[in-house]
């Protein structure tokens, strides 16, 4: 007899595209129906059958305070019953750029859109018109969006399924893109050496989350800031994911380097659709209409959306919630990796903040050739172990994981007895 999500997942195929609006979302990675969620709270998801598992994917990072923060839902409700759209100014964006501003050390402007990509898109072609050039450097592996000129080399879904590189991407869009490999110094410095009057920008993950979690090695942010600055180039954090999960003012923060523009999304929606881009003022007045770059977005700003965002930047400020957080990851990281010693099973893992990355390799990786190497179909058999046992992992091996101030000491002894039992089945 097939279960509520096999049935949900059949007929969605049959109008959604793979049944699902997002790749990754589709197991096809891991393998199986993916699991059709219908509620949440706190650290907890219940599917459609009725079966409740330990979230770690936090709706693939947003939900840092936890699944329907009542502070949060409180914001959600009030907002809403003044209006869902005005497609017009509101005092509320006045405050959540005024929030932003003042928490991520690098950005004195910034504008709200509607997602993470479309602040990508719109961060590059600032800083191509700002600069005047049209090559952009990124890194292998990481994700950035599905902006045409960052599908080449790609991580998250696109890494995924083996394609790293999206068909209908043009030659001549992908031609303007240099990827080069994550932590390789002596290669960024090369290629400023030989292109650098042509580089427009340089994006990067400052902390990778989208071929797994890969750490930056000492000197390598430096270096890119470095050559950025002696080169005229624009360097931009992608701090999407990382955004008020390694720190509270983001990576940068965390390792003392300041970009010249930082995009956003994810936390600063609380969960609602809502990205952002911002940095140095001189950058930023390019933009339109005080400036020659053309942005624009409908429904940016949106006041449902910027009320969940202020309240979860609210709590995001409380007394040792970073502390906290960051706690709850390395006890969980170092939980498992014990659980998989006992086991003889070889395995790694390591956290930053409230991101935390699984390895079925003998250290964790600290390039894209290194996470290539890891044993994705340990992963996977571990994956659904682990789901059996009533605990959410993303269904990849090249995505990072996430806690919540909800996660406590409960949760985490409940994950590292699954994790005893899953080990021990592989």
């Amino acid at each position: 007899m097939s279960t509520r999500n096999e049935t949900l997942f059949a007929r969605a195929q049959r109008r959604i595209p793979a049944g699902v609006n997002s790749p990754v979302r589709a197991f096809r990675a891991v393998g199986g129906a993916p699991a059709f969620l219908e509620r949440a709270a706190g650290a907890y998801l219940w599917d459609a059958d009725g079966n409740r598992y330990i979230d770690y994917v936090g709706s693939w990072g947003p939900m840092v305070a936890g699944h329907t923060h009542p502070a949060v839902v409180e914001a959600v409700q009030a907002a809403a019953a003044r209006a869902l759209s005005f497609g017009a100014p509101t005092e509320a964006e006045i405050e959540i750029a005024e929030t932003i501003c003042r928490l991520v050390p690098s950005i004195e402007m910034v504008r709200l859109v509607s997602s993470g990509t479309e602040a990508t898109m719109s961060a590059l072609r600032l800083a191509r018109g700002f600069a005047g050039r049209d090559l952009i450097v990124k890194f292998e592996g990481c994700y950035h969006g599905h902006a045409d000129a960052l599908l080449v080399k790609a991580g998250s879904g696109a890494l995924t399924f083996g394609n790293p590189s999206s068909a209908g991407v043009p030659a001549q869009t992908a031609a303007q893109t240099l990827v080069l490999d994550y932590n390789d110094t002596l290669q960024v410095q090369a290629t400023f050496t030989a292109r650098g009057d042509e580089i427009a920008a340089v994006i990067v993950e400052p902390v990778a989350g989208n071929m797994n979690l890969v750490l930056p090695k000492p000197g390598f942010l430096e270096a890119l800031r470095e050559n950025c600055s002696r080169h005229g180039a624009v360097l931009i954090f992608d701090e999407v994911m990382t955004g008020f999960r390694v720190a509270q003012g983001g990576a940068q923060a965390r390792y003392g380097i300041q970009p010249d523009l930082t995009t956003l999304g994810k936390v600063i929606g609380g969960g609602l659709p809502v990205g952002a881009f911002g940095g140095r003022r001189d950058i930023m007045e390019r933009i339109a209409p005080l400036g020659p770059v053309y942005q624009a977005g409908t429904l940016s700003g949106n006041p449902v959306a910027v009320a969940a965002g202020l309240a979860t930047l609210t709590l995001v400020q409380g007394k040792d919630f970073q502390s906290r957080i960051e706690a709850t990851a390395q006890s969980l990281v170092a939980g498992l990796m014990a659980e998989a010693g006992k086991a003889n099973v070889v395995f790694s893992a390591q956290s930053i903040g409230s991101m935390f990355g699984l390895y079925f390799r003998a250290s964790p990786p600290a390039s894209f050739a290194e996470v290539m190497q890891c044993d994705r179909e340990r992963f996977n058999r571990f994956f659904h172990a682990m789901l059996e046992r009533g605990v959410y992992l993303a269904p990849s091996a090249y995505e990072a994981g996430f806690v919540s101030a909800a996660h406590g000491g409960a949760e985490i002894d409940a994950t590292l007895g699954a994790a005893r039992e899953a080990f021990r089945a592989l």
